[in-house]
């Protein structure tokens, strides 16, 4: 009688075993989707995980490719794409948007070529949450957040700015206390011939939120424009801290704006700005480098 070879036998045994654990994780990424968007536009209007389950594209260049008109939703791309780059520089679209809602989540998407990325606005909406997500290529800013207790963390938002009708660019912009922590901000550059300015990160009204562990790099002003690394605009008490802010601008740039000597900052790397930082207090281990 042959006698099995044991190798091969163990080689099959852990094809089987690696097959059967990706197919659990491919399924397990849809187990909690309350619907899949399989066209755009969109509007989700039932509370749940809403998933998309391939690449989505629009032309459209006004009005939103996925509208939230309801709290507690969460839109998960599963890494897919949301595209919005048919429409061209002059686009006057948003990736995703909200109006007043609560607690709306975006995590794993890849949106582009859109005048913002994300953007969740207004009214008494708060709680909400965008991770670990790409935004490349959207014309004025990647993410627009505003409410108190959002966070935005872990996402990677590159090549901002480039719009024909707005002069300024944004990497990631809130409003009211939204915490900002463990994101990569690289390539905001203002349109060309106007007098843009660039901004990696920019906060108004946040009384008490972080900005924390966040990369910010490549900022370009056009004309007259200027640059700011970090830039909080009527906020309070913010904290800000461990992060690195690097590029290489002449005046007039600021790599950490605080409203006033409120704002606390430490251990941050600020590296070629004409200022380092204005008007925050020092708590120590920030390194300046000209």
């Amino acid at each position: 009688m042959t006698r099995p070879n044991l190798s091969a036998l163990l080689l099959l045994v852990t094809i089987f075993l690696l097959d059967a654990s990706g197919a659990a994780r491919a399924a397990e990424s849809y187990d909690n989707c309350s619907g899949v968007i399989t066209s755009l536009p969109a509007v989700i209007s039932t509370q749940g995980t809403w998933c998309l389950k391939q690449d989505l594209a629009t032309a459209i260049s006004s009005g939103y490719a996925i509208t939230i008109s309801t709290n507690n939703v969460t839109i998960d791309c599963n890494d897919f794409k949301l595209g919005g780059l048919a429409a061209g520089a002059g686009t006057q679209a948003y990736g995703i948007f909200a109006q007043g809602r609560l607690n709306a989540t975006v995590r794993h998407c890849n949106i582009r070529g859109f005048k913002l990325g994300v953007s969740l606005q207004g009214g008494s909406g708060g709680g909400h949450a965008i991770e670990d997500s790409l935004f490349d290529g959207n014309t004025v800013a990647g993410i627009d957040v505003e409410g108190d207790g959002s966070v935005i963390r872990r996402n990677r938002v590159f090549n901002s700015g480039g719009s024909t009708s707005n002069s300024d660019a944004e990497g990631i912009s809130t409003h009211a206390s939204v915490d900002i922590v463990d994101n990569t901000i690289s390539g905001v550059v203002a349109t060309s011939g106007s007098n843009g300015y660039a901004y990696g990160i920019i906060t108004f009204n946040n009384s008490n939120g972080q900005i924390a562990g966040n990369g910010v790099r490549g900022l370009a002003k056009a004309g007259t424009g200027e640059i700011y690394g970090i830039l909080n605009l009527s906020s309070d008490r913010i904290s800000v801290h461990d992060n690195d802010v690097a590029t290489n601008a002449g005046p007039p740039s600021s790599g950490l704006y605080c409203n006033s000597s409120n704002g606390s900052a430490r251990d941050n790397m600020i590296s070629g700005f004409a200022t380092a930082m204005l008007n925050c207090t020092n708590n120590g281990g920030n390194d300046f480098v000209p």
